[in-house]
């Protein structure tokens, strides 16, 4: 049985990092179902600095030229002040925020002796503190109208050991700073409606130094399960979205079952450093998924 189509007529989001790649797909898809999306990008290079804001102007204009309802906004979202005025400017413009997707990004490669202060800021900013704070914004909007959806952005870059590169120890710390927000925004967006959920991406964009239209592993092969997340269709929150090459995996840490965290954790006991050492086959068994 084909499933109803999935409308988002009549609501509005943001989506964040959207004047190309993988957040100008999200904007496309969300539009061409129904929604009025505010696009934001504030025109950074490919390492984060800098601002352009013709570079959201001219996404925003092709989509238009295509008939979908969209809008520009350009404005920094690197502080807290500036995150609650996006959103604020959005719902005295809007009346409403129905989903929030914060896609904005960069990969920077440090060794870790080069890594300094300010980079790292910079990083845990955009990639943590910048959806933390648009939650903050959105929430008692979308609380008071009874739900909402937040997708925040991840990495198998931060979440897989075999995945880490080298050089990207910010990079990684910051992503895996947004999955602890997103689990305890789940927790608490549950009894007000709002879902929260995390994207895991993998596309060809700017990021790899692609311009135009990919050979592979295109952006739009990510989006579908995008804009599941910020649909009312998604009820559950504190997922990781794992999208690739038009495939979803979805993840989450859960516990194993009659654990009384933290007193027992019906893990091995040991009561001394070489009783630890001796059993440490056992203590740290890999744990493989089994799909098909």
């Amino acid at each position: 049985m084909k499933p109803s189509p999935l409308s988002f007529s009549g609501q509005v989001g943001l989506v964040t990092g959207a004047a190309g790649g993988l957040g100008l797909a999200y904007s496309r898809l969300l539009a061409q179902r129904g929604a009025h999306v505010v696009m934001h990008d504030v025109g950074a290079s490919v390492d984060g600095r800098g601002s352009d804001p013709c570079r959201i102007g001219d996404a925003v204009a092709a989509l238009q030229a295509q008939g979908l309802s969209v809008e520009a906004a350009s404005g920094a979202i690197d502080e807290r002040s500036c995150c609650h005025a996006l959103v604020r400017e959005l719902l005295q413009r809007h009346g409403r925020i129905d989903f929030l997707v914060h896609n904005a990004g960069w990969v920077a490669y440090e060794p870790l002796e080069a890594v300094d202060d300010d980079a790292l800021e910079q990083m845990l900013r955009i990639a943590a503190k910048t959806p933390l704070w648009l939650a903050q914004a959105a929430w008692p909007s979308m609380r008071q109208a009874g739900g909402g959806r937040i997708v925040v952005t991840t990495s198998d870059r931060a979440l897989y050991p075999q995945y880490a590169q080298k050089g990207l120890a910010g990079y990684a710390m910051a992503k895996m700073a947004a999955l602890g927000l997103v689990n305890v925004l789940a927790l608490e967006g549950a009894e007000h409606g709002i879902v929260v959920n995390a994207v895991s991406p993998v596309a060809k964009t700017r990021m790899w130094g692609i311009e135009g239209e990919p050979d592979e592993l295109h952006p739009d092969a990510v989006a579908n399960g995008v804009a599941f997340l910020a649909s009312v269709r998604c009820r559950d929150g504190g997922w990781v979205l794992r999208a690739s090459n038009g495939q979803f995996h979805a993840l989450r840490l859960q516990d194993a079952e009659h654990v009384a965290y933290p007193r027992d954790l019906r893990g091995v006991a040991a009561d001394s450093i070489e009783s630890v050492a001796l059993q440490w086959p056992v203590i740290a068994r890999p744990s493989v998924d089994a799909r098909g």
